[in-house]
């Protein structure tokens, strides 16, 4: 008799449920690790993933490319392309999707093409080839046997990036540890030109190399962080800690604050380190800091051996006090590379007579604070002796040339020259450079053949003076009309110029120096070079029409070329403007004595009957405003340069408002006066109507108003009160339409009175993104932007006492971490709110149209 039973519906599903799940569960299992015997084929199947899901293994092909590499990858995250952490065969790409990761016979792991051509391999000593790959959860491959003993690890051989839980060998008897490598281009993962690591002698130090040469480093380990580094900050909990191997080795490792957070450094393919942190918000990789910082100075040596590079100072960078440039021609046309050399040899290096040598003073040092400390060409780490200072051993050693007695490190002693130094706003170590005695202030003798020396010297000058006098005696050809240009006085004309009690002589190419005063104590006087009218003419081809640059209120501006082959840019004062004679007096004196990278250079003048013009550097991009509203050339501004030129304008004002020996309110401050230099850097130009405060003086009146309709202050266009802050409006207006793309008055007949208005309602309902100009809106940084807009909107807020200065300015587009207060609303932000009628307002003044190079003249009834 048949028996038959019948299954339990429920029971056969519960069954496959198990069974199911049990399979299920083997895979994921061993889903992080492969055998011997085992492969990977590039395909949906071919890949590993640790297990807490973080990172995967596997093949994959860069963007816009069909080449395949096997690498590894964040797992969970979404992206349009793999964040790649790790390139196995990055010297050699596969061509096809047929290539295999397999173990070799000797337990190694190893890629092989199609044609079973290996093109990478683990290369690891192995005895046992019982092995077993295993990708973790920090996302490092191992290579281990079944006794646990590891093989190899992909931590040990990376590539362009650094995870917490790698060790970075810090090993001086090894050398430089050039442990991660750039891609060749953002698309190709082949070995770049830079690469990133540790320098181990002396105190580490973390370096990038482009080639073989240092590109930039960190500064020196101190126990806690790297002092080259001013906003880094560390503990022993978190950041970077410095650690001991038992074999007596040294490593790196990182430790985030947040365990749960994604990090990762990485040398990007252009040479810039960056460090990364997954933004699940945003889904994006924010930037937390990158180096080398966008700034001259932190390039490696950018001022050269024994120069000193400080961004605050213009320009950048300075000898040492006691040392000169090698180059001086090239060294203030801008090329500092060539660095400085000492000016007085140290005692011990002289070859001095016994007299001389009894009475010479010994060395000194010279403080540089805030420093980040000399690169070690030469560098010991002494350790000192209870009885003797670090000063002491630097005094008995004739080759040291520096000490810094750094706190977590010890004693640094420096032999030959200093290499990449930088000084800090703040932080930073305190470097003592040794210099002769004389260098710091101390008194010799002078030996009886330097005395005999001066006065040859001395008889020598007498007599070329005297010859020179007798000529200029001789020539009757002089100025007549500096003295003309000196009458008659204005209340709200700051500067007069006198004639000079000096003769001066024209020559066909140069008169030589005009020797020009300013009235009262701001100035003992300036000398500017004096052009011949004819050698103008002659530069300007005889002011052609086809040398026109452009016209404006002060009179037209023409190209030219001198002799020598310097281009130049000429403005000729119009007999018909409106202006011009005082501005002229204005602008000869004052820019003359200012000297910036932001600020165009004065070269000369030319004053001939009634012919007055002022000679520029010639700035081959023409001004901002070419740029900035042609709907054609708006694109080749990108962000980057934007944001630059935006810096380049603050400090330039920064320097007008404080730096400079007089204090300047330049008063005209628009995109037309902001002129640009063959690597598109910011001038400010036209310093027409600006005027010069006392030291005390902080705000001053006038019942002539001048400027540009849209970037004057309110309280200077409607009370006639100007001061710094009336610069800090301007700033503001044109910080908004570089941003934009937008001029300020372009928005007059829509519901807003101003681009002012407009960001003001964009950003008061989170929608600034809105502001931004199309044409960037690819290439900016968004956090870079927001600052700025931010910044501006705190710039135009009514109240002159509300607004920053320009120093605050400085530091809160420098620093990412500067909290910037909230603005206030502008008065005017819409056409209904205003109480003006614009039109009927513009009618009612006498306003000059603009150009390139222009002055605009707003002239109240």
């Amino acid at each position: 008799m048949a028996i038959t039973s019948k299954r339990n519906p429920v029971d056969a599903f519960l069954f496959s449920f198990f069974f199911i799940s049990y399979y299920l569960s083997l895979l994921s299992h061993a889903a992080n690790t492969i055998t011997q015997g085992q492969n990977l084929s590039d395909g949906l199947d071919g890949h590993l993933i640790s297990d807490d899901q973080n990172f995967q293994l596997g093949f994959f092909s860069p963007a816009n490319s069909s080449l395949r590499y096997v690498g590894i990858w964040y797992h969970n995250i979404q992206e349009n392309e793999p964040s790649v952490i790790w390139v196995a065969n990055r010297k050699n790409p596969l061509f096809d999707k047929k290539g295999v990761l397999m173990f070799k016979d000797d337990g190694n792991l190893m890629v092989v093409a199609g044609n079973n051509t290996e093109v990478w391999s683990s290369n690891a000593s192995i005895v046992s080839a019982n092995t077993t790959a295993r990708l973790d959860d920090t996302g490092n491959l191992i290579l281990s046997s079944d006794d646990g003993k590891k093989h190899w690890e992909s931590f040990n051989d990376p590539t362009d990036t650094f995870l917490p839980g790698m060790r970075v060998q810090v090993n001086a008897e090894r050398g430089e540890n050039r442990a991660f490598n750039s891609w060749k281009s953002a698309n190709d993962p082949s070995p770049g030109n830079y690469a990133m690591g540790v320098d181990p002698r002396a105190s580490p130090q973390i370096v990038i190399w482009e080639g073989e040469h240092r590109r930039w480093r960190s500064g020196y380990w101190d126990g806690r962080t790297f002092s080259g580094v001013p906003n880094i900050t560390s503990s022993y909990l978190y950041g970077f800690k410095l650690s001991d191997l038992e074999n007596q080795s040294r490593y790196f490792t990182y430790t985030p604050m947040n365990s749960s957070d994604k990090l990762r450094f990485r040398i990007r393919w252009d040479g810039y380190e960056e460090q990364l942190r997954w933004d699940e918000g945003g889904s994006k990789w924010d930037t937390i800091q990158s180096q080398p910082a966008d700034k001259e100075c932190e390039l490696y040596n950018f001022c050269g051996n024994f120069g000193l590079c400080n961004e605050l100072n213009s320009p950048v960078c300075s000898c040492v006090q006691g040392f000169d440039p090698v180059d001086p021609d090239q060294w203030y046309k801008g090329n500092w590379s060539g660095g400085c050399r000492r000016r007085t040899e140290l005692q011990c290096q002289r070859n001095l007579s016994s007299v001389t040598q009894e009475t010479a003073g010994e060395d000194g040092f010279l403080d540089v604070k805030c420093s980040k400390l000399p690169d070690f060409a030469n560098l010991e780490v002494v350790t000192k002796d209870s009885n003797e200072s670090c000063e002491s051993k630097c005094l008995n050693n004739c080759s040291c040339t520096a000490y810094a007695d750094a706190s977590g490190i010890g004693c640094l002693i420096w032999k030959g020259d200093l290499l990449d130094m930088h000084q800090f706003p703040r932080a930073g170590n305190t470097l003592k450079i040794r210099l002769a005695d004389s260098e710091l202030g101390g008194k010799r003798k002078l030996s009886i053949l330097v005395i005999i020396i001066i006065v040859v010297a001395g008889v020598v000058l007498l007599v070329v003076f005297t010859f020179l006098l007798w000529r200029f005696k001789t020539k009757r050809k002089v100025l007549a009309t500096v003295s003309s240009i000196s009458g008659g006085n204005d209340n709200d004309t700051p500067l007069r110029i006198y004639e000079s009690s000096k003769s001066m002589e024209f020559s066909t190419d140069l008169s030589g120096p005009a020797d020009l005063s300013i009235d009262g104590d701001q100035a003992n006087g300036l000398e500017l070079p004096l052009f011949n009218f004819n050698c103008v003419a002659f530069a300007t081809n005889n002011f052609c029409e086809e040398n026109k640059l452009g016209e404006g209120g002060f009179g037209p501006v023409y190209k030219g070329k001198l002799p020598g082959g310097q281009e130049i840019a000429v403005k000729r004062l119009s007999v018909r403007s409106g202006q011009g004679l005082e501005e002229f007096k204005n602008e000869i004196i004052l820019i003359a004595k200012l000297q910036h990278r932001n600020l165009v250079r004065l070269l000369g003048c030319s004053i001939q009957g009634e012919e007055k013009m002022l000679l520029y550097e010639y700035m081959p991009n023409k001004s901002l405003d070419c740029f900035l509203f042609d709907p054609s050339k708006q694109a080749l501004l990108d962000w980057r340069k934007r944001f630059t030129i935006i810096e380049g304008i603050a400090r330039g004002l920064l320097y007008l408002h404080r730096d400079s020996r007089l204090r300047i309110i330049h008063r005209d401050l628009k995109a037309s006066n902001i002129l640009l230099d063959e690597e598109m850097n910011p001038k400010i130009s036209d310093f027409g109507m600006a005027r010069i405060f006392g030291g005390n003086q902080h705000e001053a009146n006038t019942n002539r108003v001048v400027g540009t309709f849209g970037y004057m202050s309110p309280e200077y266009a409607m009370e006639g009160l100007f001061s710094v802050k009336s610069d800090v409006y301007s700033f503001g207006v044109l910080l908004l339409e570089i941003v934009s793309g937008r001029k300020n008055t372009s928005f007059r007949l829509s519901e807003y009175s101003s681009l002012i208005g407009r960001a003001w309602h964009l950003w008061n309902e989170e929608k600034a993104m809105e502001l931004i100009d199309p044409s960037i809106q690819d290439s900016c940084s968004r956090d870079e932007v927001l600052r700025c807009i931010h910044l501006g909107m705190l710039c135009v807020q009514d109240s002159a006492s509300q607004r920053p200065t320009m120093s605050s300015v400085v530091l809160m587009l420098e620093s990412e971490s500067a909290t910037l207060p909230l603005p206030r609303q502008p008065t005017f932000t819409s056409m209904r709110e205003s109480s003006i009628d614009t039109e009927s307002y513009m009618e009612s003044q006498d306003i000059v149209s603009s150009n390139n190079l222009t002055v605009t003249m707003i002239c109240g009834r």
